[in-house]
């Protein structure tokens, strides 16, 4: 362990944090659970908050001292002071494909550094499915209760042709096929959560546009492992997205613009927007 309380290169702590609010999760899930609005008017179960509550006591265990932004918390108004190095946390990442029982939802645990995604852990529980990332390797896991598979190296693809995207099940569909209109006959995937990035990330698919609101938690954890697997999610502009935005004048504290995940990096220049313009 690194003198931050974290390593890059051992990730099976955090696997292991994930693998555990993925038990509470689907013990909820096999409930006839109910969801609450939030202020936002985004849903929010009993799921979410447990899985978060098993994260964040376990992130105080494994690296104390390295502050945690995370989903709830943040919606109860309870932000960090953070500096160069910190956690980004979504228990629940898809609550709506949760409600809509269809297996899509993820539990996200990333590190950042100097606004760079270092290490993340994505979980589908009820696909039995994990993705990690770090330090240039990536790798995809079966997992069966609380027991993890054979780990599996994964990287992303040079870009098909024609290219395929993958998407929003639930969010700018229409905003998405537009920007999607500068690749000829592409093809279109749907997916829900951060298992967009993951993928992208194991060369299933070649972009994924979001042209739609979301929050750092929603991505740092699916970034880290594309960028670990040797994508990489820029803005429209062509810049990569940075993690840590705090005072934004545009936007609350933590929310990012658009973006898009590349598989094959080659594909960012020729899709930037700069003043509006290809």
């Amino acid at each position: 362990m690194t003198t931050d309380g974290t390593d890059r290169q051992d990730l099976l702590p955090f696997v292991e944090l994930a693998l555990r609010a993925g038990e509470v999760i689907l013990d909820v899930y096999a409930t006839d659970f109910v969801a609450r609005a939030k202020a936002d008017a985004s849903p929010v179960t009993e799921a979410d908050v447990g899985a978060e509550a098993v994260i964040l006591e376990g992130l105080r265990r494994l690296a104390p001292g390295i502050p945690v932004v995370a989903e709830e918390e943040a919606a109860a108004g309870r932000l960090p002071a953070i500096g160069d190095v910190f956690f980004l946390v979504d228990p629940l990442d898809g609550t709506r494909e949760f409600l809509a029982r269809n297996g899509e939802f993820t539990v996200n645990i990333a590190l950042v550094r100097g606004g760079v995604p270092v290490l993340g852990v994505v979980y589908a529980p009820a696909l039995g499915v994990l993705y990690g990332g770090a330090d240039g390797r990536a790798f995809k896991a079966s997992v069966a209760g609380t027991s993890l598979g054979a780990i599996v190296p994964i990287s992303v693809r040079p870009a098909a042709e024609p290219v395929a995207a993958i998407g929003s099940r639930s969010h700018g569909a229409l905003a998405a096929a537009e920007w999607l209109a500068r690749f000829p006959s592409c093809s279109f995937l749907s997916a829900g959560s951060s298992l967009k990035f993951c993928l992208v990330a194991e060369g299933a698919a070649d972009v994924y546009p979001r042209l739609g609101r979301t929050m750092e938690w929603d991505t740092a954890a699916g970034d880290a492992v594309l960028r670990a697997a040797g994508g990489v999610v820029a803005t429209l502009e062509g810049t990569p997205l940075a993690y840590g935005k705090r005072g934004q004048a545009h936007d609350v504290d933590f929310a990012n613009p658009h973006f898009v995940a590349y598989g094959d990096t080659r594909l960012v220049k020729g899709a930037a927007v700069v003043d509006g313009k290809r």
